[in-house]
């Protein structure tokens, strides 16, 4: 049976997820993808906007859109602190395609009316959305 640790992700409204049976977790972190195991060193960093992969003990893999945060790993648990998360099951395919559509168009039409950044923001977070929905 392999090492287990637990993982919490929240958001400013709730607890979105909370298991102790996760095997590892998959996170994008601004430095890249980063792996976390049972017994990991503490660690703190910045997430970016992506997808959350976890590894469940029964083989099951859960994935949960994120719109930037932080996660901390310390005494065995991970902490997903995020201003915006969706799980998988939850997400809403098609209204993720019509954003991503949305945010496509602002970035090739921009002008100075449209902030860019925002766009980008937009169109990263209906990737995320798709990718975790299993529509990308």
């Amino acid at each position: 049976m392999p090492a287990l640790f637990s993982v919490e992700v929240l958001t400013p409204e709730k607890v979105l997820y909370s298991s102790d049976r996760v095997v590892s977790l998959t996170a994008p972190a601004w430095e890249g993808r980063l792996g976390v195991m049972a017994k990991h060193r503490p660690l703190v960093c910045a997430l970016r906007t992506g997808v959350l992969s976890l590894r469940l003990d029964d083989g099951e893999t859960r994935y949960i859109a994120i719109a930037g945060g932080f996660l901390e790993v310390s005494h065995n648990k991970a902490v997903i602190l995020c201003d915006a998360a969706e799980m998988d099951r939850e997400i809403d395919v098609d209204r993720a395609r019509r954003a991503l559509e949305r945010a496509n168009e602002r970035l090739r039409t921009f002008d100075r009316s449209i902030d860019r950044q925002r766009a980008r923001a937009a169109k990263d977070r209906a990737l995320a959305r798709l990718k975790a929905g299993g529509a990308l």
